[in-house]
């Protein structure tokens, strides 16, 4: 094997060191909220390790470790999203400390009550838990809120070509209605005593799971449409950089107009993804046995995805695309 050219270690280094520092200039509470996710992940793994704990049929560690990994790469996102706007907003500084604020919060309330072997969300069983998911509750509409701000703040501003222009925008969007449909779960019967709100749908909480994200295998579960929607932020954007770096392979993709028609193809499909998952969870069915008619629709956004390809790169179209 050839032995890398002397000095190419220290400039990979170097490159590491200067990117890292102009990442946390882009927006320093939301990049430190990330850090400091990462290495809560950490103490999460380390707790699986040595703290044996269950709660509700899963490893009492297990939430705060998904929450944490969650929240660093949420934090990060917008921290380099707003570091896109050509010239400094105040406002927008606010809302992103806002978010930041408002997660540290939640986390704070979720790994106190993992010390104290006690459920975080739903908790009604004392005044205390009673007291503490009210102040999670709280904390998630208040980095809601700051969450519609700042995409408000952002959407009418040039940030990137315009497929990014386009993956960016209907990446909030999808990412704030995935928000908001954390709340399908609050007062769904949970089956446990104490408990005012459950993701289960159809089945007892508690009951047997995916491995790692521990989705029902049993019945239905809400939390997958709100993680799916949710990471529309970072997905739709990654598809639009992916575009990009391909079109030197692909002369057809050097039209900008193809590449915004399959982000606005690929965010339609990302949305009829949200919407059927959803739809699939309510009806108490697990990801993995849909039925007749969940693969039925699912068929159907398949189709209409392909479709939608296929007219946006049809060769010599030249159809306008949004500005």
């Amino acid at each position: 094997m050839l032995a890398p050219p002397p000095g190419r270690p220290r400039t990979l280094a170097v490159r590491g060191a200067t990117a890292l520092r102009e990442a946390m200039s882009w927006h320093r509470p939301l990049m430190l909220l990330s850090a400091a996710m990462a290495a809560l992940a950490v103490v999460c793994v380390v707790g699986l390790v040595v703290d044996h704990r269950e709660l509700v049929g899963a490893p009492i560690w297990l939430k705060p470790l998904k929450f944490s990994v969650s929240l660093a790469v949420y934090g990060m996102t917008w921290a380099w999203l707003m570091s896109l706007r050509p010239r400094p907003s105040r406002l927008l500084w606010w809302a992103g400390t806002v978010i930041a604020v408002a997660a540290v919060v939640e986390m704070l309330v979720l790994v106190g009550q993992v010390v104290r072997g006690r459920a975080s969300h739903f908790n009604t069983a004392t005044p205390l838990d009673a007291t503490l998911f009210s102040l999670m509750g709280l904390t998630i509409m208040v980095l809601w809120v700051a969450t519609l701000v700042a995409a408000l703040l952002l959407a009418f501003r040039r940030l990137a070509d315009r497929p990014g222009q386009w993956a960016i925008r209907c990446g909030m969007v999808i990412s704030l209605v995935g928000l908001a449909l954390g709340g399908l779960m609050i007062g769904n019967p949970s089956g446990i005593e104490g408990l005012s709100g459950a993701h289960s749908v159809g089945v007892p909480g508690g009951g047997p799971g995916m491995p790692i994200t521990g989705w029902s295998t049993a019945g239905g579960d809400l939390r997958i449409p709100h993680f799916v929607g949710m990471h529309a932020l970072q997905l739709l954007p990654l598809l639009a950089l992916g575009l990009r770096a391909a079109a030197g392979r692909l002369p057809l993709l050097d039209q900008e107009a193809v590449r915004t028609r399959l982000v606005l193809v690929a965010s339609g499909a990302y949305a009829g993804l949200t919407a059927l998952v959803t739809w699939q969870a309510l009806r108490g069915q697990p990801l993995l046995g849909p039925d007749g008619a969940t693969l039925a629709a699912a068929g159907l956004l398949l189709a209409a995805t392909v479709a939608g390809v296929r007219w946006s790169t049809r060769p010599g179209r030249r159809t306008a695309v949004p500005t």
